[in-house]
């Protein structure tokens, strides 16, 4: 097993992640539509209220899963799994440091600190204060899954957050060293791979409930997975949670291979206008209208916004692409939509170009423009 692939099951279609950094905003104009935490924003008609469909549960997990970086550009992913603002991933994401850089599903840069990790379990639990009281996803109670049992698995390959894949459970009980660690009883996992997914969590399709850790790929193939499951670390997070160590082990080190892959700009902003639409096409009204730029919120209330969109159906984008304008972000698309009308459902497309760029160091989508395609 080469080293420079210890990596977790990684996604193939792109579901990007961004967020809900207008949170202050709207929490003052929609008090009784959003909770106490920008992760956990919803109305009565977003997705959250809708039955468990394989949508619903990618959308609302996508919220709770971050991105992971050390100072030296060392890459992976993590989850977060209780109240207290925890985060797991796998201990070779957080090897050699205390702190960490945590980017969150809203586009948020956030502080965390190494509370507990492994030297020969791949675990590591990292608090981030600010995640606190936010819910988390939920565990598994006991290790049930079973060969050919439907699963998701979300992380952030290359750099590019909340990527999710579909897959199956292609085989159980696996056992293999990749030194310094020892895994045992692993998922085997049908999928792509590629760098920066370690820590990602696998979720049950049927539930959205974690069942593993995403952390090993085999350099054989670059469809096999394994995750560690959710049974075999439990007591042990739980124990770092309750008990953070002070003085951590050493552990060793991996080179993911994933260092120095960052997203530029243009691809931060293409991620942004999409997971926009994603939000739309999932009723999850309140996060498409916090990716909106303040200014763009002060001209436009939040009930006139989602007003707007209650007869248009599903928004597929056709195409994207994006050009870089001093410290702004122009992205250029073509989309359909579907919009039901007195006369029935039709479908239009429409050319659409958006302006993006940091307020306050998170993306925000500051202006837009569209027309009608003839």
């Amino acid at each position: 097993m080469n080293k420079g692939w210890i990596i977790s099951i990684v996604s193939s279609v792109l579901i990007v992640g961004a967020g809900l950094g207008g949170y202050a905003y709207i929490n003052r104009t929609i008090p009784a539509q959003l909770t106490t935490k920008p992760l956990l924003a919803a109305t009565a008609s977003s997705a959250a209220s809708k039955p468990n469909s394989l949508k619903t549960i990618i959308h609302e997990s996508q919220k709770k899963v971050v991105m992971i970086r050390q100072e030296d550009g060392i890459l992976g992913s993590g989850f977060l799994y209780n109240t207290s603002g925890d985060v797991i991933t796998n201990a070779h994401v957080v090897a050699g440091t205390k702190n960490v850089e945590v980017k969150t599903a809203d586009a948020r840069s956030l502080k965390g600190t190494v509370i507990g990790i492994g030297t020969d379990t791949d675990i590591a639990v990292v608090r981030v204060p600010e995640l606190a009281d936010t819910k988390p996803l939920a565990l598994a109670a006991a290790s049930k899954a079973d060969v050919g049992d439907n699963v998701l698995a979300l992380g952030s390959p290359l750099g590019f957050q909340n990527t999710v894949t579909t897959g199956i459970i292609s085989g159980v009980g696996r056992d293999l060293t990749i030194d310094p660690y020892i895994y045992r009883n692993l998922y085997q996992i049908s999928a792509p791979i590629a760098p920066g997914n370690s820590g990602g969590p696998l979720i049950d399709a049927a539930t959205g409930e974690v069942i593993g850790i995403n952390s090993a790929a085999a350099t054989e193939s670059n469809s096999i997975g394994f995750s560690i499951p959710v049974s075999e670390i439990k007591d042990m997070v739980t124990e770092w949670s309750a008990h953070p160590v002070q003085n951590l082990p050493k552990t060793a080190s991996t080179d993911t291979g994933a260092g120095e892959e960052q997203l530029s700009l243009t691809d931060e902003a293409e991620y942004v206008v999409s997971y926009f639409y994603d939000s739309l096409n999932a009723r999850d009204y309140v996060t498409a209208y916090s990716l909106l730029g303040s200014r763009w919120q002060g001209k436009l209330a939040y009930a006139k916004f989602r007003e707007g969109y209650l007869n248009t159906g599903t928004v597929t984008v056709d195409r994207i692409s994006s050009e870089r304008e001093g410290d702004q972000a122009i992205v250029s698309m073509r989309i359909t939509a579907e919009e039901r009308k007195d006369t029935g459902t039709v479908y239009t497309s429409y050319q659409i170009n958006y302006t993006a760029g940091y307020e306050n160091n998170v993306l925000k989508i500051l202006s837009g423009k569209a027309e009608k395609v003839k």
